[in-house]
């Protein structure tokens, strides 16, 4: 393959898979800025690797998995650069009482935060990417039925993060977050 054919090629996939990988990393970093870095840094891994980026939709299954490897590096260096950040942040929290009534998306957000990584990536791929666990089985490069237990038991660990911040949650976490099982 020639090198305008490398071009053409990397073109038409920048410009159908961009907007994808653009919301999968504005949804998962602290800043625009940083989502641009991430998204930039894929698609430079992309260019270099056109030889084995795959056609098609597994083309966009490849890029998101480029883009989750480029996130998890990007990850480290922020909380490198932020641990004291985070320390002075639970310093002033506990000086300051919390009000007594949280919104659903506030005990959600705090669920999550319980959690590890990988699973609010999963729980993530699926709810925010619109992912079935054969998608995420591809974009992790696991078995469809690893995903799927993953998957599984990220549900059941967020439903008993809720449960522990509130005990009334356990009726909301009823709701299709844990319940539902795609694919």
């Amino acid at each position: 393959m020639s090198e305008q054919d490398d071009r053409s090629r990397f073109e038409a996939v920048y410009r159908r898979t961009y907007e994808q990988i653009l919301g999968y990393a504005v949804r998962r970093c602290s800043s625009p800025e940083d989502a641009a870095d991430v998204v930039a840094e894929t698609y430079v891994i992309a260019w270099r690797r056109m030889t084995e980026l795959p056609d098609g939709e597994a083309g966009r299954l490849w890029l998101y998995g480029v883009a989750r490897r480029v996130l998890a590096n990007h990850r480290r260096g922020e909380r490198r650069r932020l641990t004291r950040h985070a320390e002075l942040t639970d310093e002033i929290q506990h000086l300051h009482a919390a009000p007594a009534h949280r919104g659903e998306q506030d005990v959600v957000g705090e669920a999550m935060d319980m959690l590890a990584d990988s699973d609010r990536e999963l729980l993530a791929l699926t709810l925010w990417e619109g992912l079935d666990p054969g998608e995420i089985a591809t974009v992790l490069g696991c078995s469809r039925n690893a995903a799927r237990i993953r998957l599984h038991r990220a549900r059941k660990r967020f439903a008993k993060a809720l449960e522990k911040i509130r005990p009334s949650a356990a009726g909301f976490a009823s709701r299709p977050l844990v319940e539902k099982e795609s694919g």
